[in-house]
């Protein structure tokens, strides 16, 4: 199963769209390419090829996604307690420096956010997961464990 926020689903459902909207246009260009002749030296033929099996991959990904998607419904979430969607402000005990981290069932991919996506399977997602402001988890991340307390939810 795949938990995400109805946001984070409607953005997959448009991001599916967009993509098989897409497929006229490159069999088009496929098409256009053919034309050119000989297929074995024909970069544009092989650069739509490509183009046109990238996106087929993308749609099945996006497909198997959605068809285990599971909106989380956070109206019944105690006040304080991190879920799907929540974002945290965090405090590193051993260094005291603080960060924004945002749960997130599908990572938009987007490096322009004040925060970091974290997945609920990702180590520091798994310790997020219901804990509470004003408690300590402890994230087994690739560098190391790390103590953090959860400093407040935004």
């Amino acid at each position: 199963m795949n938990y995400m926020t109805a946001e984070e689903k409607a953005r997959l459902e448009e991001q599916l769209k967009a993509l098989i909207d897409r497929r006229v246009e490159l069999s088009d260009r496929i098409g256009r390419a053919r034309k050119h002749g000989d297929l074995k030296e024909n970069a544009e033929y092989h650069t739509a090829k490509e183009d046109q099996g990238h996106d087929e991959r993308k749609i099945r990904d996006l497909k198997a996604k959605l068809a285990t998607a599971v909106v989380v419904d956070d109206t019944n979430v105690p006040a304080g307690m991190v879920f799907i969607g929540a974002t945290v402000r965090l405090r590193d005990v051993k260094t005291g420096e603080e960060d924004l981290y945002r749960l997130v069932g599908e990572t938009s991919g987007s490096m322009d956010a004040d925060y970091i996506e974290v997945t609920p399977n990702s180590p520091m997602g798994m310790a997020l997961m219901k804990a509470e402001v004003g408690s300590t988890i402890r994230a087994d991340l690739p560098h190391g464990a790390k103590r953090f307390e959860i400093i407040e939810i935004q």
